[in-house]
């Protein structure tokens, strides 16, 4: 497959433009010249202001509209099909996180099945030319086999979370199947960056120790049989989702899931030593956590590590940012953006 450069001339809609991942979508699509509409219910789930100053980021842009709306109320989504008619959507909004879906299942059902079902639905209403959507590395489940391919058999998710990504991943098959409807579905591995999410480890660690609390780390203090992640640069997920846009399916059956990965997974320890040195490097002065070492808890899975053959076949790409570079970028702007919130208070 030849990849097809991006067409600035398009309509996008991105659904959780508020998210990390969205807005980072959001803005490199309006830094092209694009057209944007973007939508997000902005919930609670974590720091609402942290979603409001990714938005800040893109209102600047002429070509951006913003409607605050929930993609679970299925005429509101219509109404905003109808009136922009989006030639290509990407949806990004979903309840997130493995460990929340278990005390808090109604929220998956009510976003990441009933609001992906609208998206659907409104696709078929108002055709577009492609449909590219998140899914997620969780659904591979406690897969043995390791790099996960895009091939492999997941049929056993270790959480609801994973149970409702891979349900989207069959909506989706049988809506192009049904309606010729070109759709992608991206599994993304363990996205981290400046400006992400509270709720996700590396965030967490770095405000714990802010706080002067002690992290948790759920390996039962196993070093040489220590969980491993396939973690990913927010850029690199990005740019493998902007060359995805263009490239719809023209298969019978016009749908296909690819890994988005760094396809290096680290060791969850080394991954936190090389928080701590990117940390002390941002703030001047050596950093070290305090550890509390737990068993594995329920819903997460040993190892995550991505086959990237297929994208790279595909659209011409492969996420490439190391820990190192990742994690200091991050931490830099961890740094930064705090002091400065702490400021405004002051």
């Amino acid at each position: 497959m030849s990849y097809i450069p991006l067409d600035v001339t398009k309509k996008y809609l991105i659904t959780g433009a508020a998210g990390f991942i969205g807005s980072n979508l959001a803005k490199k699509l309006l830094d092209m010249g694009c057209t944007v509409i973007g939508i997000d219910n902005i919930n609670d789930y974590y720091d609402t202001n942290l979603k409001e100053d990714r938005l800040k980021l893109l209102f600047p842009y002429e070509k951006f509209t913003f409607i605050k709306v929930d993609i679970s109320e299925k005429n509101s989504i219509m109404d905003i099909f109808k009136e922009f008619s989006p030639n290509i959507v990407v949806n990004l909004a979903a309840q997130a996180g493995v460990r929340y879906s278990i005390e808090n299942p109604d929220v998956y059902i009510h976003s990441n099945i009933i609001g992906f079902f609208n998206i659907l639905e409104a696709c078929r209403s108002y055709p577009v030319e492609h449909l590219v959507y998140a899914s997620s590395s969780s659904v591979y489940g406690s897969n043995k086999k390791v790099p996960f391919e895009e091939s492999d058999v997941v049929i056993h998710p270790e959480s609801l979370y994973a149970a409702t990504k891979k349900s989207n991943e069959l909506m989706a098959h049988t809506y192009s199947h049904l309606y010729k409807i070109p759709a992608t579905g991206l599994r993304f591995f363990t996205v981290y960056g400046p400006m992400g999410r509270p709720d996700m480890a590396y965030f967490g660690f770095t405000q714990k120790y802010f706080a002067g609390e002690s992290i948790k780390i759920f390996n039962n203090g196993d070093f040489d049989n220590d969980l491993y992640r396939d973690f990913t640069y927010i850029d690199d997920i990005v740019e493998g989702v902007q060359r995805i846009l263009s490239n719809a399916s023209t298969e019978a059956v016009p749908h296909r899931v690819f890994n988005i990965g760094n396809n290096q997974p680290e060791k969850l320890m080394n991954f936190i030593e090389t928080l701590e040195k990117c940390l002390s490097r941002s703030t001047g002065s050596e950093v070290i956590f305090k550890k509390i070492f737990e068993p594995i808890k329920p819903g997460d899975v040993p190892a995550t590590y991505a086959s990237t053959d297929l994208l790279q076949e595909a659209v011409g790409f492969k996420p490439s940012t190391s820990i190192e570079e990742g994690l200091q970028r991050f931490t830099d702007w961890y740094v930064s953006y705090y002091s400065l919130k702490n400021n405004e208070k002051n």
